[in-house]
């Protein structure tokens, strides 16, 4: 923790805090967590104990180091549950909980969730498994059901849950060749989703356009190997 403390920027931070962070965060470049990831990766004790100090740097850099499949469903739900900022519900944990075999259910659980911030957990992972896994290992049907919620619940959901909505769908039509007609359909029906991005220059994907992008020409884009950065 020393180490990453000795990293922190005052003008990272109030970037950071201006795209949402809590005070707590310290403010470290991705740059700078990565000798320190080499250095610890792989240990889950260090892992777990970052990520319960509650920082945003913390918990950034115990889902660079930890192995998710190696936790267990109750670890990942407190993971979840205490997610400090955007930044951790909706990208890191989806690294951690996608390669964990019970994600999926996970993820579909997280979906329901009261909590703005487990609910984008929830869409994220589900997104970044479609991303990886093998179409002939996904439950395709659930997720042509998760599209259809998608279209039915984003209109009340908050911004965070919206946000990751929208990528849920970008990630299926760009990636699920069953669903790939499914979704753009979806992405269409969606439009250009409204989402307060505060005093930012953060904008919101527009889905169809995004996953014609991301599909560069082709029916469907190859398979991630991984959705860790």
């Amino acid at each position: 923790m020393a180490a990453l403390k000795a990293k922190g920027s005052a003008q990272i931070r109030r970037i950071l805090m201006k795209h949402g962070a809590p005070a707590s965060i310290l403010g470290v470049r991705i740059g700078d967590m990565k000798p320190i990831a080499k250095r610890i990766k792989g240990d889950q004790a260090v892992a777990l104990a970052l990520y319960a100090t509650g920082i945003g740097d913390a918990q950034y850099l115990a889902a660079m180091v930890v192995d998710g499949r190696q936790m267990t469903a109750k670890e990942l739900q407190t993971w979840a549950d205490n997610a400090s900022w955007d930044a951790i519900s909706g990208f890191a944990m989806a690294w951690v909980a996608s390669e964990h075999p019970d994600g999926f259910k996970l993820g579909v659980k997280w979906t329901k969730a009261k909590q703005e911030h487990v609910r984008r957990a929830g869409w994220t992972t589900l997104g970044a498994i479609a991303a990886v896994v093998a179409d002939d290992q996904l439950p395709v049907d659930e997720y042509g059901r998760l599209l259809d919620r998608v279209v039915k619940e984003i209109g009340q959901a908050p911004d965070g849950a919206k946000y990751s909505m929208n990528g849920f769908v970008i990630s299926v039509g760009t990636y699920v060749a069953p669903l790939a007609a499914k979704a753009m359909t979806t992405a269409k029906k969606l439009g250009k989703v409204k989402i307060d991005m505060g005093d930012t220059a953060c904008k919101v994907p527009a889905a169809a356009e995004y996953i014609r992008k991301c599909r560069r020409g082709a029916p469907v884009a190859a398979k991630r190997k991984t959705v860790r950065c």
